[in-house]
């Protein structure tokens, strides 16, 4: 709760804010704030002015920050663990600087670090913590900041400007100008006698910690949804970060590293970033580069940008020069699970990879970055609430989910809060898609082996359950296996009739929408657009019913709305709509496949059934007669999929 009084109080001590200091105190400012009337406020929870005389905030007041608040060269300035500080929402005019030759000793613990926040730490809300150092800075010495004006820049490389520990940071990096904003923690040639380490910033509007120059360090570093980089560096840099976690779920961020200028290979030790919402990587501008070991890299749209061209072997990445084609998913991912400092106040980002070995539940509350094969074994239950949103990697036929036979998935959408499973501005092939796999009857046989995964599927319960699938939408699949397999959006391998699959969208996939191997599951309402290959396909004798499809094809080149294969065991279909815009073939039959059709209108194919291989027309039954190949077939009700807003959901 805001202080109304503090405010009150700091006028009548003739507490004034500056917005505009000199790291060096040789030419004091009539207008700051008397160091007495600076140390009265303090004591009763205010931080203003400027700061004249060491201090030791007391962890049992809780301290608002109204403006800016300013250490001054020779003083040491301490807060204690589990120190909370509130910052007013006051844009430029807040923040906290410590200027050189000053010190800041911020002595949080793990499980009771020190807070710095705004009300509600939305981005820009304030100024955030600015330290100006002694050490070298290819801007030469005494330089000028781009906050604040601040001086900073020596010759003293072991300069010590205090410690930093345990401290998450919220809401920062209030807009100077069109070419300058604070940034959560800025280090201005900050030397590495300076202990940095477990330092959390969170939704910042520009980066989450920016090095100009400098020799510090900083180990065990979290940064989550900051809008222009995580981790910035400029003016030639050379510390090391050990232990970085960078979390991305709201997009139109700039980069998770951004270098620029002299390249003093700066290190990082383990890092881990990843990405809901696709971006970029690690950018280098200039000669820029860096030595980096342990990378883990997930969700980016591109992983590498040499932004000016600059030499690849100026990145080094487990010993060898960076590329623009390695995924970087190889690492081992940084554990912070240990890192109680951030309890609480991260984001909910979870990465899906491996076997699933326990019933597993996924909620809509937590941010999913499928990263690859994620197996549902035998016995397991997989749980997907309402309104939960996967983002899979772009790591073609390395990324899929799958149901293995004995298991289930149970996907628990609604009409107004659909799961979601999509690559980031999915494109066909960008991932596998779902595979479900059961214990039906298949003319493949008991325990066939899929053309994809190399599952184990078929048995004799034709009325097998392996869940159930409700209002899911599945864009970006189809990843090609090889010349002649590729995953579809859901392939169903002898699924029983005890599936209940219902409202189901598949987009933009590379090959089939959804696949019928055997089996005999149902769907109703269905939604498939531009899938490159087949809308609906199916073999080995699939025997169950679909109610009510609805095909889009806007885009040239598909194979055909539905594709039937193999034997006829007379699959059943009520209410299906196929539209084109670019011709094509509508309903194809192979061999002895076919289906009955109740209630058929297709529209702009250029061929409306094609009996592929010379089966029987009477294999084919719609409205309750044998299939006539050159009939329109556009005298059926159309499917209304008016009230079918799920399927405009996206990530």
């Amino acid at each position: 709760m805001k202080k109304s009084n503090f405010k009150f109080i700091g006028i009548t001590a003739l507490v004034a804010v500056l917005t505009l200091f000199s790291c060096d105190d040789s030419d004091p400012d009539p207008i700051v704030a008397q160091s007495s009337s600076v140390i009265e406020n303090l004591k009763i929870g205010v931080l203003d002015g400027k700061l004249e005389e060491d201090f030791i905030l007391n962890a049992s007041t809780s301290y608002e920050l109204t403006g800016s608040f300013i250490v001054s060269e020779g003083v040491t300035f301490t807060i204690p663990a589990g120190t909370q500080i509130l910052a007013d929402n006051g844009g430029t005019d807040v923040y906290i600087a410590v200027l050189k030759g000053g010190k800041i000793n911020i002595n949080g613990t793990n499980n009771s670090p020190v807070i710095m926040t705004s009300i509600d730490g939305n981005p820009g809300d304030w100024g955030g913590l600015t330290l100006c150092g002694n050490a070298t800075t290819t801007a030469g010495i005494d330089a000028e900041a781009e906050v604040g004006g601040f001086i900073y820049g020596g010759t003293d490389n072991a300069d010590s400007s205090g410690s930093i520990k345990n401290l998450v940071i919220k809401g920062t990096g209030a807009q100077i100008n069109s070419e300058s904003q604070y940034n959560g923690v800025s280090f201005y040639a900050v030397g590495s006698g300076t202990i940095v380490e477990n330092i959390a910033v969170i939704n910042g509007s520009d980066d989450g910690v920016e090095f100009f120059g400098g020799t510090v360090s900083v180990s065990n570093l979290y940064l989550e949804n900051n809008e222009d980089d995580a981790i910035d560096w400029t003016e030639g840099w050379s510390g090391t970060i050990d232990n970085a976690y960078v979390a991305h779920t709201i997009s139109g961020f700039s980069t998770v590293v951004e270098g620029d200028k002299d390249n003093n290979n700066p290190k990082i030790n383990n890092l881990t970033a990843i990405s809901t919402v696709g971006g970029t990587a690690l950018q280098f501008k200039k000669e820029s580069g860096a030595t980096i070991t342990n990378l883990f890299l997930s969700g980016y749209d591109k992983n590498i940008d040499m932004k000016d061209g600059g030499a690849l072997t100026n990145v080094l990445i487990d010993g060898n020069a960076a590329t623009t084609t390695d995924a970087y998913s190889a690492g081992t991912k940084v554990d912070y699970s240990g890192w109680n400092f951030i309890n609480g106040q991260f984001v909910a980002l979870e990465v899906l990879n491996g076997n699933v070995t326990a019933n597993k539940t996924l909620t809509a509350d937590t941010n999913y970055a499928l990263t690859g094969s994620y197996i549902v074994q035998e016995g397991v239950t997989l749980t997907i609430e309402a309104g939960t949103k996967i983002t899979a990697d772009k790591g073609g036929v390395d990324v899929y989910i799958a149901v293995l036979k004995g298991g289930k998935i149970d996907i628990q959408g609604t009409e107004t809060n659909p799961v979601i499973m999509s690559s980031v501005n999915p494109a066909p092939a960008d991932w596998g898609g779902l595979t479900i796999c059961g214990k039906a009857t298949t003319t493949a046989g008991i325990d066939a082996e899929a053309e994809v995964g190399g599952f184990i599927y078929g048995g004799t319960i034709d009325d097998d359950n392996s869940g159930s699938i409700k209002y899911l939408v599945i864009k970006g699949t189809g990843a090609q296996i090889n010349s002649e397999s590729q995953y579809n959006g859901i392939s169903l391998y002898a699924v029983g009739s005890g599936t209940v699959i219902e409202n189901v969208a598949v987009i933009d996939g590379a090959d089939d929408g959804i696949e019928f191997f055997g089996g005999s599951a149902s769907v109703t309402n269905i939604y498939l657009e531009n899938n490159e290959d087949d809308s609906i396909d199916w073999t080995e004798g699939w025997n169950g019913t679909v109610t009510n499809t609805y095909i889009s094809h806007t885009i040239a080149g598909f194979s055909t709305a539905f594709e039937g294969d193999k034997d006829n065991n007379n699959p059943k279909f009520v209410n299906v709509t196929a539209i084109s815009t670019v011709n094509g073939t509508a309903l194809q039959f192979k061999k002895e496949s076919g289906a009955t059709i109740t209630n058929l209108y297709l529209e702009g194919y250029a061929k409306n059934i094609d009996m592929k291989d010379g089966g029987a027309l009477s294999n084919v039954k719609i409205d309750g007669v044998d299939v006539v190949v050159n009939a329109n077939y556009n005298l059926g009700t159309k499917v209304d999929i008016s009230s079918w807003g799920w399927i405009n959901v996206s990530l």
